[in-house]
């Protein structure tokens, strides 16, 4: 933690690497959580005191009285889902209205971005990116092409500016001859406004670097992973924001001289939801006994993920643009059982070994391993890193080697206890 500094914490692969489990884990050490980038289609689930909650667009360090948690401009937001997962938090004890500050420059997910999305969907056929459909790249399309609607815009003359929104979007669905209906959506999400309005509706950039200079320790969190960054990851199936450590900057409004710590995020092997290439992807029993084991499962979509051994060619990449300084690694538990662990080290393209990051992983790209011994011990009831059989500190310290950068925290499992901060 690093007073009047901002510390990032982001994933290192394709997402759903437990984001939301370790920045709660984390928000006891500081003043402020703040949410970058991305919208409602990636989620954070968090487990404690036996009770399961699923974050979408409310920062994770909700849960500690007293933080401040910030929506960020970066990030897109739908009043409706926004409305029901506050509600849904506020209903189970947790208070929302002074502790959750929204920027209003952050761009609102319409009802009929969602609509856009199944219908490009649809008109691309078999080359789909596999959206979860929620709104977020037409969003952030309309912002880039400067006719997005903000939250700021809620605050005057709204009627009038979602009007005109709606009648662009509208052209554009009847050129694709895209039949829909959003009439009741449509319903809620006004509602959805208006439950907004009660919120602290905040210059965030401005609030952010006041809290800086106050000497607050603020922890940034983004949602997706690196491997799905849009000017990084695998394109064209990666999501419509900058999910790296410099997203934080553009999302939030902080200079670079204001990161301090940048932790990096991983699990014990991979996954990945949705289409696109997956070089060490398993198709085999290994691959669905991971995805059992490990829950892999998606938080708000319940989608099955792809499961694959850990890919170090990826991870080196992602903490080369991101900067990392500390790695976390999530669901060591769920390969306590097996005999062998293998990881990737390199790939083979068109026949060479090549050792980084190429410009296309879609073809050609077959994963070279290294394979390690299994610990074959239940880590699941451990509480240092003392208990740690031979075998698992072995495959740390390959990783570290590999990754030339420190793993500090260890997850042994789904509760917020079974975490363990390496000395």
């Amino acid at each position: 933690m690093n007073q009047g500094k901002v510390d990032v914490l982001l994933g290192l692969q394709w997402g759903d690497e437990g984001k939301g489990k370790v920045v709660d884990v984390l928000t006891p050490q500081y003043d402020v959580v703040a949410r970058f980038q991305g919208g409602p289609n990636a989620g954070h689930t968090l487990e404690f005191e036996g009770q399961k909650y699923v974050l979408r667009s409310i920062p994770s360090g909700i849960f500690q009285g007293g933080k401040v948690n910030i929506i960020g401009n970066g990030v897109v937001l739908a009043p409706d889902l926004f409305m029901e997962e506050a509600k849904a938090l506020e209903a189970s004890g947790h208070e929302l209205k002074d502790r959750l500050h929204i920027s209003k420059k952050a761009h609102l997910i319409m009802p009929t971005h969602r609509v856009l999305d199944a219908a490009y969907e649809a008109a691309k056929g078999k080359n789909k990116v596999g959206t979860t459909g929620k709104g977020i790249g037409p969003t952030y399309t309309d912002k880039v092409s400067r006719n997005g609607l903000r939250v700021g815009d809620i605050l005057e003359n709204f009627e009038e500016k979602y009007a005109a929104c709606k009648a662009r979007h509208e052209a554009i669905l009847r050129s694709l001859n895209f039949e829909y209906d959003i009439t009741e959506v449509e319903k809620k999400w006004l509602e959805g406004i208006d439950y907004l309005r009660q919120f602290h509706i905040v210059d965030s950039e401005h609030e952010i670097n006041n809290l800086l200079k106050s000497g607050k320790s603020v922890l940034c969190e983004g949602a997706q992973g690196t491997m799905l960054d849009v000017d990084f990851g695998s394109y064209p199936f990666v999501t419509s924001s900058n999910t790296i450590c410099a997203g934080a900057c553009t999302g939030l409004g902080i200079g670079p001289n204001k990161i301090g710590d940048v932790f990096g995020i991983m699990k014990a092997y991979c996954t990945r939801v949705g289409a696109g290439p997956f070089p060490t992807e398993l198709f085999d029993e290994t691959g669905k006994r991971i995805r059992d084991l490990g829950h892999e499962y998606g938080a708000v979509t319940g989608r099955e993920r792809r499961c694959g051994w850990i890919d170090l060619v990826a991870l080196k990449y992602a903490i080369m643009v991101n900067g990392v300084t500390k790695l976390i690694m999530m669901k060591s538990d769920v390969l306590d059982g097996f005999d062998t662990i293998k990881a990737c080290v390199a790939y083979k393209q068109n026949g060479q070994q090549i050792d980084y990051f190429p410009y296309n992983i879609e073809e050609n790209i077959e994963p070279v391993y290294e394979e390690l011994p299994g610990w074959k011990t239940d880590m699941t009831q451990f509480t240092s890193e003392e208990q740690f059989p031979q075998a698992f500190n072995d495959y740390i310290k390959f990783l570290e080697a590999q990754l030339e950068t420190p793993i500090q925290i260890i997850s042994i499992g789904p509760d917020r206890a079974q975490t363990i901060v390496r000395k």
